[in-house]
C-alpha cells in the first residue's frame, strides 16, 4: 500500500510534512521519501529505505536539509519516491499511491514512440515514472493527469510539486482511496489520512471526488478536472488498514469498527449459542474495535488475553525470511494468564486472508491453557486477491485460505460456487467453515455477512469497491 502528504504555504512546509507523512507509516513499511521546493534551490528530494528504522528516525536530518514553502512526502511499499522529473510541463517531483496492472503494455507503447526509462533493480519501472511518462504526453498537466487515469488499469494517485512552489493532487480515477485536502492560517495540504493535518492545526477543507485534480498554491485551490460521478472506495480502508482516527467519505473508522462488531454480534445471536464464552478480545490492533463492538452487541466482557509487544518489535521491521517473520511475530505476543487459562475466548480479527499467523495465534492461546477459541472475521470471507490496490495483493488466488479449503472440498468445481461458499446458511458455506475450523482448532468460525459490513459503513452499495468478496468491479 502507501500514503502521501504534501503542503504548501507562505511559511516554511516542510517540518509540516515531515509530520505528516510520518503519520502514514502504518501505510507501508520499505520506502520513504520527502520532496521540498524552495526558489533558491529549487526541487530537492531525500528518499530512505524503512524497512528496518521508521520514517522519522531516516528522516530526522532532512527537515533541517530541505528548504521550501511547499514540500510533499510519501511513504511506499513498493517504488521509492518522489521521482524528480525534467519534461516540457516543467520540472517537478511526483510521487503516487496504487497498482499499475497494465504497467508492461503501457511501457511498451511509451517505448515504441521514442520514450525510455530508468530501470530498477530487476528491470523493472518505476510505476511513478511510468505515470510521468503518460502525464508528460500531453501539453497540461490536467490533460496529462486525465491521459494518465484513463490508460492506467488499476489504481494511481498522484501528488506533483511542481518547480513553481505549486502542488498537483489527483484522486484515482475510481476513487479507490482518499485524497484529502486541509486548510490553516496560511495554506493547504494533502493527505491520504485526515487525522494527520488535523493533529497538525490545518481544518477540513474538503475530499477529492474520484478522478478529480487539483492545483493548490498557498493561496488557492483551482480545479483542473472535475470529479467523475461513478465511485468505488475501497470497503477495506473501514475495515482494516485505514486508520482508527480518520474518516473517509465522512464516515469515521472507529466507529464503523464497533458498529460492524455490533452487528456481527447480533447475527451471531440468531444462529450460534454464546453462553459459554467468557471473553471477546480483539487480533490487535485492527481486531479490537470490532471485537469491543461484539462484545456490546453481545454483553459478553471484552478483554485483551495477550498483548502485542511494540516497543523493540515495530511494525516496520520484517525480516525477508519467512521462519524469522514468524518469530517475530510470536515475540510480539505477550500472554495474560489470568484471561485465557481455562477460558473460552471469542476472537475477532479485522479479516482472515491467508489464515498463518491467525493459525499460530490460536495455538498461542491453546498452549496457555485456553479451554476453548472461537474466531469471527469483521469481514466476509476474502474471495478474489484485489487487483486494484496492493495492500492484500498475493501471487494467486490460491494463496487465499478460503479458496484453498474449496479445491480440498471440491475441486476446481467448488469456484463456480462461491457465493454459496460465503454463505453461512448454505451447505457449501458451513462445509468450509467446519474445514477451516478444523485446519486451525476454532471452536467455531463466523464471517461478516457483506450486507453487514456494507450497512456497518453506511453508505451507497453501489459507491463502494467489493470486489475481494463478491468479485464485482
Amino acid at each position: 500500500m502507501g500514503g502521501f502528504f504534501g503542503a504548501v504555504r507562505k511559511s516554511g512546509a516542510v517540518f509540516d510534512v515531515f509530520l505528516g507523512t510520518d503519520y502514514h507509516s502504518h501505510l507501508g513499511t520499505r520506502r520513504g521519501g520527502m520532496a521540498a521546493y524552495s526558489p533558491e534551490l529549487g526541487l530537492q528530494r531525500e528518499i530512505h529505505n524503512i524497512e528496518n528504522s521508521p520514517f522519522r528516525t531516516k528522516f530526522a536530518r532532512a527537515v533541517d536539509e530541505l528548504k521550501g514553502n511547499s514540500a510533499i512526502g510519501c511513504i511506499s511499499d513498493t517504488d521509492p519516491q518522489p521521482l524528480l522529473m525534467y519534461s516540457g510541463l516543467g520540472k517537478y517531483a511526483i510521487c503516487t499511491v496504487g497498482i499499475i496492472n497494465n504497467a508492461d503494455e503501457l511501457m511498451k507503447e511509451l517505448l515504441s514512440s521514442g520514450g525510455y526509462f530508468d530501470a530498477m533493480t530487476g528491470g523493472k519501472v518505476n510505476a511513478s515514472e511510468l505515470v510521468a511518462a503518460l502525464i508528460n504526453r500531453k501539453s497540461t498537466f490536467a490533460e496529462g493527469i486525465a491521459y494518465a487515469q484513463s490508460k492506467i488499469e488499476g489504481t494511481a494517485s498522484i501528488l506533483l510539486l511542481r518547480d513553481n512552489g505549486n502542488m498537483i493532487a489527483a484522486r484515482d480515477r475510481m476513487g479507490r482511496i482518499p485524497v484529502k485536502i486541509g486548510r490553516c492560517e496560511d495554506g493547504y495540504c494533502v493527505s491520504f489520512e485526515s487525522f494527520a493535518y488535523r493533529k497538525l492545526g490545518y481544518t477540513d477543507e474538503r475530499e477529492l471526488g474520484a478522478g478529480e485534480a487539483v492545483e493548490i498554491s498557498a493561496d488557492k485551490i483551482v480545479q483542473l478536472n472535475p470529479p467523475q460521478k461513478e465511485m468505488r472506495v475501497c470497503a477495506f480502508l473501514w475495515s482494516y488498514y485505514g486508520y482508527p482516527t480518520s474518516d473517509y467519505e465522512g464516515v469515521s473508522v472507529e466507529m464503523m469498527r464497533c458498529r460492524n462488531g455490533e452487528i456481527l454480534a447480533a447475527e451471531d445471536a440468531k444462529s450460534k449459542d454464546l453462553s459459554g464464552i467468557d471473553y471477546v478480545g480483539g487480533v490487535p490492533d485492527s481486531g479490537t474495535p470490532h471485537a469491543i463492538g461484539y462484545a456490546n452487541g453481545s454483553k459478553i466482557p471484552f478483554a485483551r488475553p495477550y498483548i502485542k509487544y511494540t516497543p523493540t518489535w515495530s511494525r516496520s521491521f520484517m525480516p525477508s525470511n519467512q521462519t524469522d517473520r514468524n518469530r517475530i511475530a510470536k515475540m510480539k505476543q505477550i500472554p495474560v494468564h489470568e484471561l485465557i487459562e481455562g477460558k473460552s475466548l471469542l476472537l475477532v480479527d479485522d479479516s482472515i486472508v491467508r489464515g498463518t499467523q491467525l493459525k499460530e495465534t490460536v495455538e498461542f492461546l491453546y498452549s496457555h491453557g485456553a479451554r476453548a477459541v472461537h474466531m469471527r472475521s469483521a469481514c466476509p470471507p476474502i474471495m478474489y486477491g484485489c487487483k486494484y490496490l496492493n495492500f492484500s495483493r498475493s501471487t494467486g488466488d490460491m494463496e487465499l485460505i478460503t479458496r484453498r479449503t474449496i479445491m480440498e472440498l471440491e475441486g476446481e468445481e467448488g469456484f463456480r460456487h462461491l457465493d454459496e461458499y460465503s454463505d453461512s446458511s448454505t451447505e457449501r458455506g458451513k462445509k468450509m467453515r467446519d474445514a477451516i475450523c478444523k485446519r486451525f482448532k476454532f471452536e467455531s468460525l463466523e464471517f461478516q455477512s457483506l450486507e453487514g459490513l456494507v450497512a456497518a459503513i453506511g453508505i451507497e452499495p453501489c459507491k463502494l469497491c467489493t470486489y475481494c468478496w463478491n468479485g464485482k468491479e
